[in-house]
């Protein structure tokens, strides 16, 4: 049997080059999560992905640009996948919203992508166009794919009529809150209950409020 031969080094720069964007991404955040979005340098960002910063600059014209790659590839995606679930499901609402929601956010509590919620609240009342971005490419579709499941279950006579959006807020608030709390007070405490269970939280908020959601079962009176 005759040797595969070893990967050329033309090969081999292709595929570092490939990697490239994912490699600055990662490092983008990281360093944004440790010092802040306004502290952190785009050489810094470069460094620490291994390149120059001429390089970072072929793949994202600012660091503006390099945080709304960030955002799009860590929340917007996943979002989107949600979206691709939501519309599979056949069962019930409640278990749908039990089932994809939690999920969704054990995934983002357990990557480096809960660390977007910190670099939105805490930083970007100075960057309007970012603001702009995150609202069109995360808030929008999160509120309208979780507002519509909620809404369905309502026609449906699953859920009470409620009023929609104070619903999605109080689904999606507690979750923005805790991953913001594993990137600040939960970053100093190794006992924090929030931080060893968070998945326990997610899954025990959601059903919370379904309890609440759920439209009354009808009670027949007996036969006389």
């Amino acid at each position: 049997m005759t040797p595969s031969p070893e990967p050329t080094s033309t090969t081999s720069h292709q595929r570092r080059k490939a990697e490239r964007p994912q490699e600055l991404l990662d490092a983008a955040l990281s360093l944004f999560v440790e010092k802040g979005f306004a502290a952190t340098r785009t050489d810094e960002v470069a460094a620490r992905a291994g390149v120059s910063k001429g390089t970072l600059y072929l793949y994202y014209a600012s660091k503006e640009e390099l945080l709304k790659a960030v955002i799009a590839q860590r929340l917007s995606s996943q979002i989107a996948e949600g979206a691709r679930q939501v519309a599979e499901h056949e069962g019930s609402c409640g278990d749908l919203l039990l089932e994809v929601l939690s999920r969704w956010w054990e995934d983002v509590i357990d990557s480096d992508a809960s660390g977007v919620f910190k670099l939105i609240i805490t930083e970007v009342r100075n960057f309007p166009d970012i603001a702009e971005f995150y609202a069109r490419e995360v808030v929008e579709p999160g509120q309208n794919l979780i507002g519509g499941v909620v809404q369905r279950g309502i026609d449906r006579g699953e859920f009470r009529p409620v009023d929609v959006g104070g619903v999605v807020h109080s689904l999606v608030l507690p979750m923005v809150m805790l991953c913001i709390h594993k990137h600040s007070l939960g970053a100093c405490s190794a006992v924090d209950p929030l931080v060893q269970a968070p998945h326990q939280f997610i899954r025990q908020h959601i059903e919370l409020l379904l309890g609440g959601l759920r439209a009354p079962v009808p009670t027949t009176s007996p036969t006389p």
